[in-house]
């Protein structure tokens, strides 16, 4: 069910039950949805047990909602699993700075997925190559013709490429099957396919197959987002800075992380801080959604570079565009298994793995854009250690209204925060 508005004002001094209770009946979400969100998303040992081998138990990691995101026309709470203190808060502020100009736009790529077959001991590459291509309408045929709900839905195998790759240990030919997986992330029918197809291709080339598998590089999977702010919105709450200023910052920002792979890392660490959020929190494969963007960005530009783009516009606007492989589903996986998963899907109302890759790639860039104002302004510490206060006192052995009376001092403190601060603060709060 759509979100009839994201922008709620004072979310952050809600409790979590009346935060949960207005994001279920803003979100529609089912009793079954609000119980698995209120149990700490914990799986029963029986699911656990299914899900990964020798298990031992269960852990829980925060799940809060970003608020603001209006995504080509339509609003979102968006879910975000993650133990990091900011992130969330960040995402949200960014995402109502481009709202003057309508939010942010995507256009997302087909859903198609890679599977890799790779075949050794050829004699003839050219040859090889050439019966491939003869071939490829029946190996096509060959792969689609398995009972499947993806293929009755219009997915399946569409095209047949060939790469020659010279390694130390001589030439390969690697098959690369093009498949659309319509709502789902593929990765079980393309292992499939490329295993069931292997034999023919070894009959075609004479050489032998040896790996078959999907490959993390999602380079036909591509979303792409673009979002342009204001001057105006971008100077809001930059304290002496205005937007000019603040827009200047962010481009010299954005130009150290282009340019310097040791910045870029870390720059792409905080887009990722989002992107792998969200996906966590919908059940998605994060891990292969971070590889794949991680490669794309080193594939685009021949070096380590920064994931995004921040230019300004003839108008003076901060203009913001990404494009990453992202490789997600809404069937299947730990999307259809984990009842948290379900939940948080059901909060973003997406209608489609398309739709989801779109704003999982939303909130990556706004979360970008909320590091580097901070970075380009008043630093990354006033913002992060200003949530992280709570943590720290918890971490100094704080317990019930300590923790607040230690966070509200921390936060007022304009000094060196360190933990050994908290820890001397609360012996003094409890010797007085």
């Amino acid at each position: 069910m759509p979100v009839d508005n994201s922008r709620v004002k004072g979310l952050y001094k809600m409790s979590v039950e009346e935060r949960r209770a207005l994001v279920a009946k803003s979100a529609g979400l089912t009793d079954e949805h609000i119980d698995a969100l209120a149990s700490h998303g914990e799986l029963d040992e029986t699911s656990a047990d299914r899900m990964i081998e020798n298990v031992i138990g269960t852990m829980s990691l925060p799940v809060g909602v970003a608020t603001n995101f209006v995504i080509d026309g339509k609003h979102y709470f968006i879910p975000f699993c993650l133990e990091e203190s900011s992130v969330v808060a960040a995402a949200s502020n960014m995402a109502k700075r481009c709202l003057e100009n309508g939010g942010f736009r995507t256009n997302n790529d087909a859903p198609v997925m890679i599977g890799q077959i790779q075949l050794l001991d050829i004699q003839d590459m050219e040859a090889a190559q050439r019966s491939i291509r003869e071939a490829a309408d029946e190996l096509m045929a060959f792969c689609n013709d398995v009972p499947s709900r993806m293929i009755a839905l219009g997915g399946g195998c569409k095209a047949i490429e060939t790469r020659v790759v010279s390694t130390n240990l001589g030439t390969m030919l690697v098959v690369h099957l093009l498949v659309d997986c319509r709502d789902a992330m593929g990765a079980n029918a393309v292992n499939t396919m490329a295993e069931r197809v292997a034999p023919k291709l070894e009959a075609l080339t004479e050489g032998r197959a040896h790996l078959r598998i999907l490959s993390n590089l999602a380079a036909h999977r591509l979303a792409r987002v673009e979002a342009v702010f204001t001057p105006e919105e971008m100077a809001s709450n930059a304290e002496s800075d205005d937007g000019e200023d603040v827009i200047q910052g962010i481009l010299e920002a954005h130009t150290f992380a282009v340019e310097d792979p040791y910045r870029a890392t870390t720059h792409n660490k905080g887009i990722m801080n989002a992107i792998s959020s969200v996906a966590l929190a919908c059940g998605q494969d994060w891990r292969a959604i971070e590889a794949g963007c991680h490669a794309w960005t080193t594939m685009a530009s021949g070096t380590y570079t920064s994931m995004s783009s921040w230019s300004q516009d003839k108008e003076g606007n901060l203009v913001g565009r990404m494009e990453l492989p992202m490789a997600v589903g809404i069937v299947g996986g730990a999307s259809k298994v984990h009842p948290a998963a379900r939940a948080n899907l059901a909060i973003l109302g997406v209608e489609s793995a398309q739709e989801l890759a779109g704003v999982i790639l939303c909130a990556g860039l706004a979360q970008n854009l909320g590091a580097l104002r901070a970075l380009s302004t008043k630093g990354i510490q006033a913002g992060h250690m200003k949530l992280h206060a709570k943590n720290m006192a918890v971490s100094a052995g704080a317990v019930g209204e300590e923790v607040d009376v230690l966070a509200a001092r921390l936060q007022a403190f304009e000094g060196h925060r360190t933990q050994t601060l908290v820890e001397s603060w609360l012996k003094e709060l409890r010797d007085a």
